[in-house]
């Protein structure tokens, strides 16, 4: 016999996410008995309802009426004998296995027979955790994200213990609160976490390294890869000391290093500095509990002290590619003397009529006007040899990835252009300074990284090789902001910031596949829905490429030695079967071909 709908809720410890939890419950028409040993904590989850619901009527999203159903729905306590007459319990208690224990022994005392115990943990063993309950085949985990009222992914976890009724309650009720249940096995950080606390690790460690300040990491995160927030900004948000607990039961797991905590998480954690809930994590908030940041010691002051740049009139772009002639664009469009060098005449004609095609588009769309589309495709000069960049003050490069075809190129560069031209090179993987050697002048070259589509994509990772001269660097930041560019600053070394946290993540993402862990469409999904991700890793590993992928993988391989950053096999399987992603009609997904 099917088991009716959940109807009556308990959720054991009224934090964030509890009362999170219970708000969404007691809206969907549950009546939700609220427990926390904290009279304070309770009252304040009250507050919180109310606040909440009252700014849903406000919003129009839900009246009064059902807002005072809402409210009388909701009730607290500070004693787990409340639950007795639940239906489901949700614990979302503190990461502590004994204190968990210590909640499930009590409940099994109290609650009827067939009352499903649900764990909201995503570091512990939800296993560990059944077996030592009196009932272990009525516990699961339920792992929902914070804010819970927004996020729409609930990850559903099964141990090898757990009965499949449980599991199909559990799951009618996500479905039922508006929510996206995936179905997931037992191991620490499941699939979302699993694949988002490796990258924030990752992220806190390079900002450990002085490699990149705190800001330029999560504005390129951001504007790099369309991410709601950056990965350091996340870490406050999620409380570093949560994070520290995650990553350690992931590397007890996994052993992987990419997994092992950034010291400065342990750090700041033992300060007593674990985020937004603290007041300061790795930024400075106005009060504990607050989002907003305060300026401190470690914000940079603007442009304030830095090296004045060279003037620059003139632009070279040498490549005719769509990434050159998208570069030529935005130099065209900010109104600068843009002269687009390719190997031919009809080559660079040909890159010069896309520019025309996208400034029609944009015409037609109202982003234009004719005027300003005739004056800017007046200040593109096509050139049939990069003896065209003879007299520009800033010459970028944009040809194939390929390290000797950019040396040839750089030896011909320094040759061509004049005394103190900025020689900047685009690459998203290959030394700088290797280009740089090329020449009798290394102090004049920079890495000027765009992002692809160059006309809409904000970020530009600026690259100092330690050869790199302050004049230089300085230019290249004030063309970006010329342009209306985000500048971000990053030494010479594989994937700069952007791909050095991006691509890694997507390797992890393609070894849960490989592991039968969870599928393609249950991890892209909970990546989008529970990460608040644009794309799903796999999505965007097709439209990427799978082998532009695997080439950054194994660049970044090749400079860290890291064995978890070693190419995931699958990868290189497809790659090999000539399964490259969207280009080719399928890779890790079909594609109807056009």
């Amino acid at each position: 016999m099917d088991r009716p709908p959940l109807h009556t809720i308990a959720v054991v410890g009224l934090g964030t996410m509890g009362t999170g939890i219970a708000d969404v419950l007691a809206r969907s028409g549950r009546e939700v008995i609220g427990i926390d040993i904290s009279d304070t904590a309770a009252r304040h989850a009250v507050t919180s309802f109310e606040a909440s619901t009252a700014r849903a009527v406000q919003r129009g999203s839900m009246t009064e009426a059902e807002r005072r159903d809402a409210l009388v729905r909701f009730r607290t306590f500070s004693d787990l004998q409340a639950a007795a007459e639940a239906e489901l319990v949700i614990e979302v208690v503190p990461e502590d296995y004994d204190t968990k224990c210590q909640v499930f022994a009590a409940l099994d005392t109290v609650v009827k027979p067939d009352t499903i115990l649900a764990t909201g943990t995503n570091a512990l063993s939800v296993t560990r955790l059944a077996a030592d309950s009196d009932r272990p085949e009525r516990v699961l985990g339920l792992h929902f994200f914070h804010p819970a009222k927004k996020m729409k992914l609930v990850e559903v976890v099964s141990s090898v213990l757990t009965s499949p009724e449980a599991v199909t309650a559990v799951t009618a009720l996500a479905r039922d609160l508006g929510k996206e249940p995936v179905a997931v096995g037992d191991r620490p950080g499941f699939v979302a976490d699993g694949l988002l606390f490796g990258y924030l690790n990752q992220a806190a460690a390079m900002y450990e390294s002085r490699y990149a300040s705190r800001e330029d990491i999560d504005d390129a995160m951001r504007l790099g890869c369309g991410l709601p927030m950056g990965p350091l900004a996340l870490l406050d948000l999620i409380g570093i000391d949560t994070a520290r607990t995650v990553l350690d039961a992931m590397y007890a797991d996994s052993h992987d290093r990419l997994h092992a905590p950034a010291p400065v998480l342990r750090q700041l954690s033992d300060a007593g500095l674990t985020g937004q809930k603290a007041g300061r994590g790795f930024y400075t908030y106005e009060a504990p509990g607050s989002s907003v940041t305060v300026t401190d010691a470690e914000t940079p002051a603007g442009d304030a002290g830095r090296t004045e740049g060279r003037p620059v009139a003139s632009v070279g772009v040498a490549g005719s590619g769509t990434m050159a002639s998208g570069i030529a664009e935005v130099f065209a469009k900010a109104g600068y003397e843009t002269v687009l060098a390719a190997r031919s005449e009809e080559k660079a004609g040909s890159a010069k009529a896309r520019i025309a095609a996208s400034f029609e588009r944009s015409v037609k769309k109202g982003r234009m006007t004719e005027e300003a589309r005739d004056a800017a495709l007046a200040r593109i000069t096509p050139a049939g040899s990069l003896d065209g960049l003879s007299g520009v003050d800033l010459a970028v490069e944009a040809v194939a990835e390929d390290l000797d075809v950019k040396r040839r190129l750089f030896e011909s560069l320094d040759r061509i252009c004049k005394p103190g031209a900025v020689l900047a090179t685009t690459t998203s993987s290959l030394p700088v300074v290797a280009c740089a050697r090329a020449t009798s002048r290394p102090e004049d070259v920079i890495g000027m990284h765009f992002f692809n589509p160059a006309p809409a994509m904000k970020l530009v990772e600026v690259v100092r090789t330690v050869l790199t001269g302050d004049e230089a660097h300085a230019t290249v930041r004030e063309v970006c902001k010329a342009v209306r560019k985000h500048p971000v600053d990053c030494g010479d070394r594989a994937g700069f910031i952007v791909n050095a946290l991006l691509f890694p993540y997507l390797n992890n993402a393609v070894k849960m596949v490989e592991q039968h862990y969870a599928s393609l469409d249950d991890i892209d999904a909970a990546m989008r829905l529970g990460g608040g991700y644009p794309m799903g890793p796999f999505e965007l590993l097709d439209v990427v490429g799978l082998d532009v992928s695997l080439a950054i993988e194994q660049v970044l391989h090749r400079e860290f030695r890291d064995p978890g950053l070693a190419p995931a096999p699958l990868l290189e399987h497809l790659v090999a079967a000539g399964c490259l992603g969207r280009k080719t009609g399928r890779g890790f997904r079909e594609y109807a071909r056009r």
